[in-house]
């Protein structure tokens, strides 16, 4: 999926890249983020992971409580984007 780039983006996945386990990535995403959005990003992957898993629309809602738009979107991000399957393949690799 093609995205529209913006000043400073860089800067941010540089910073991502920087930290060197997990304990610095989470204290640095609870400094930029609000409680809402780690929770949104953390649904997201769930949801991600289920719908990988072959959960279908409703067992993924019923699970997760995410919307049947965040679902849809989430869905949509993993079968034509490349984040998602890059996350959960290596995922899969650490934890087989």
């Amino acid at each position: 999926m093609g995205k529209i780039r913006h000043p400073g983006e860089d800067l941010f996945y540089e910073a991502l890249l920087s930290l060197e386990n997990a304990e610095q990535l989470r204290m640095f995403l609870e400094d930029i983020c609000t409680i809402k959005e780690l929770q949104a990003m953390s649904q997201r992957l769930r949801v991600a992971c289920l719908l990988d898993s072959g959960s279908n629309y409703l067992e993924v809602s019923e699970a997760t409580g995410a919307s049947s738009a965040t679902i849809s979107r989430v869905n949509r991000c993993l079968n034509y984007g490349g984040g998602y399957r890059i996350v959960l393949d290596r995922l899969k690799e650490e934890n087989p």
